[in-house]
């Protein structure tokens, strides 16, 4: 076909077998729940297989498509097999979670299955594209099998899917736009030919394809539906988009378009603008993950904090940013998927994820409790986990690029540590204010993936020379510049800092705890404190929802509009219709039925009429 070889072709299989597996499913009768379940699951492993074999392969084919740059070109290379053997195993992982979490539910589960095979089909279509165009088809497939996603939550779900529907294909428009504008400065769309300068038009469109890139990861200011699709959604979506998928297709491109399709330099104006939107998503999310009440919008606003960090690693532009930043990304993946699972099991046992009513729950499923133990010290960055290597590397990237960076990166450090002790308290160590003495652990099918996991959150961290060397330092490729950052840390004194600062969270946590008497109002003197509490009510109100603010603005223009509207048919069908007819009786009366007076008026009209021309004129 086409004259491609074997390993040419097989860069269809990833996207042609979940698709087709999502058919099949969509066929099925609604009821058959455990066969809907065993054909997903088939799906995503023999995906698992395929991606397993093409990992650490280079393949490339273009087939001449349309005659205006779109190409149906794929590129199989160290990193998109990278990100396509993640998006499988996280696939994978979290369709066998979802076998047990969807029994029984009121989801919509035909829906839910055969869209989470969509999904896998376009993220992997979008890994493996090397045109610009081809790859936009894939990333905007998301739009759809997102909205579904949350959808099949329940009917009340709809506000929530919506709201990512429109805050995604605003960021996605702009992004279309600078693809564009990147074939008109480059001539191609082929990404592997693109290496555009940073000149006027440069950086115009490298802020548009990079808005469209951390608006997939989930920064802000494209960030306020995750927390909504965290209490509408399905639970296992939240494991497999916002915390993983998303993150690895949004990291990725964002590291496409700054390693290849662009003049990326240190300290550029770009650069800084990375950084600078890096810190306040790290800053303003974890400040609003540390006054959460409930178990999921905590982890929501903690992922859209993380995603802050990968912005800024590799915003730096510099190799050790960069790589942190990447590793960041999968580490992210791994740990936040392992905690939404973990609050999904605590959903599934307890029947609520409301922290108001939790506690107790380490003595009644410790294996979860182990594995959130495990999950939260890494993403808190507690040596020796994966966390805590990526974000030693994303410091040191941070300090040379501005003192001001690392600040924000140790401040967002020191309020994730202090949410995360805050949620382990309040769910697992606390006492619960409902009964739970017919709390069991959570089923072996639920359990099987936070374990496996978490485990490679460990193993990833004590034997980082596994993912540095194997997966993401090749990537950089010359721009490493001979440089190795696996194994240990070689800035010791931002090691003592990062320290010292989770000691301070732990310090923080204790003083709560003894003030307030329990694990959840450990932050109380934060949210509480003059100046932010103010803040914070506003912010829980969402006044600085820029989705709610936009949505207040569009009301008042939609009003305006109307008052128009309505005052232009008032001056043709009322102002105009009663002027005529005044007019009308006026010269009904005026008329005499004098001939010599009527051609007397229609003179002086005349004149009238060709005095005023002459005038204006």
């Amino acid at each position: 076909m086409f004259g491609l070889n074997s390993l040419q072709f097989s860069l269809f299989y990833p996207v042609l077998i979940p698709a087709i597996t999502a058919l099949v499913v969509l066929l099925l009768p609604k009821k058959d729940f455990w066969l809907k379940s065993f054909i997903s699951l088939a799906g995503v492993t023999i995906n698992l297989i395929l991606a397993i074999s093409l990992f650490n392969k280079e393949a490339a084919f273009t087939i001449p498509w349309t005659g205006f740059g779109l190409n149906f070109s794929f590129r199989l290379y160290q990193f998109s097999s990278f990100i396509i053997l993640a998006s499988a195993g996280f696939s994978f992982l979290i369709a066998l979670y979802s076998t047990i979490f969807m029994k029984g539910t009121k989801y919509y589960v035909k829906q839910f299955f055969a869209f989470f095979l969509i999904t896998v089909s376009m993220v992997n279509g979008a890994a493996l594209s090397n045109n610009l165009l081809l790859m936009l088809f894939f990333w905007e497939g998301l739009l759809l099998t997102t909205f579904v996603l949350i959808f099949a939550g329940s009917k009340n779900s709809f506000a929530a899917a919506t709201k990512a529907l429109i805050i995604q294909a605003v960021a996605d428009l702009l992004m279309t736009l600078g693809i564009l504008m990147i074939g008109w400065q480059a001539g191609t769309f082929e990404m592997d030919q693109i290496n555009l300068p940073m000149n006027y038009w440069g950086s115009f469109s490298f802020i548009l394809v990079m808005i469209g890139a951390i608006a997939k990861a989930g920064s802000m200011p494209f960030h306020s539906w995750i927390p909504d699709a965290a209490v509408s959604a399905p639970l296992p979506f939240m494991a497999f988009l916002p915390a993983a998928l998303e993150k690895l297709l949004g990291i990725y491109f964002l590291s496409r378009i700054t390693l290849n399709l662009y003049q990326f330099e240190p300290g550029s104006s770009m650069s800084t603008l990375m950084m600078s939107i890096g810190a306040i998503t790290i800053l303003l999310a974890a400040m609003m993950a540390l006054i959460q009440k409930d178990f999921k919008k905590l982890l929501s606003y903690c992922a859209i904090s993380q995603v802050g960090y990968m912005v800024l690693g590799i915003g730096t532009a510099l190799p050790i940013g960069i790589v942190g930043g990447i590793f960041h990304m999968i580490n992210h993946a791994m740990y936040k998927s392992t905690l939404f699972l973990i609050g999904g099991s605590v959903e599934k046992q307890v029947g609520t994820t409301n922290l108001e009513v939790l506690g107790g729950l380490g003595r009644k499923m410790p294996v979860t409790f182990t594995c959130f133990i495990i999950a939260a010290a890494a993403v808190s960055g507690v040596p020796p986990l994966n966390g805590f290597f990526s974000k030693e590397l994303i410091f040191d990237g941070a300090l040379e690029s501005g003192t001001i960076f690392y600040l924000a990166t140790l401040l967002g450090a020191f309020l994730t540590a202090a949410s995360f002790l805050k949620l382990g308290h309040a769910a697992f160590l606390g006492k619960p204010t409902t009964d739970i003495s017919n709390v069991k652990e959570a089923s072996w099918p639920m359990l099987i993936p936070m374990i496996v996991i978490a485990g490679f959150c460990v193993l990833f961290g004590v034997y980082n020379p596994l993912p540095l060397q194997n997966l993401i330092q090749p990537v950089l490729g010359a721009k490493m510049e001979g440089h190795d950052f696996s194994g240990l840390p070689h800035a010791w004194n931002l090691v003592i800092i990062s320290v010292i600062v989770l000691l301070l969270a732990l310090a923080n946590h204790i003083y709560g705890v003894k003030k307030t008497k329990r694990g959840l109002g450990a932050v109380d003197h934060i949210h509480y404190a003059p100046g932010l509490h103010q803040m914070y009510n506003w912010a829980e109100k969402r006044y600085f929802d820029p989705y709610d603010i936009s949505r207040f603005f569009v009301r008042i223009l939609s009003k305006a509009l109307y008052a128009i509207d309505r005052a232009i048919d008032w001056f043709y069908d009322t102002f105009c219709v009663w002027v005529a007819t005044s007019l009308s009786k006026i010269l009904k009366k005026a008329y005499s039925g004098n001939f010599s007076a009527s051609v007397s008026w229609s003179l002086i009209g005349i004149v009238i009429i060709i005095v005023t021309t002459m005038i204006l004129m």
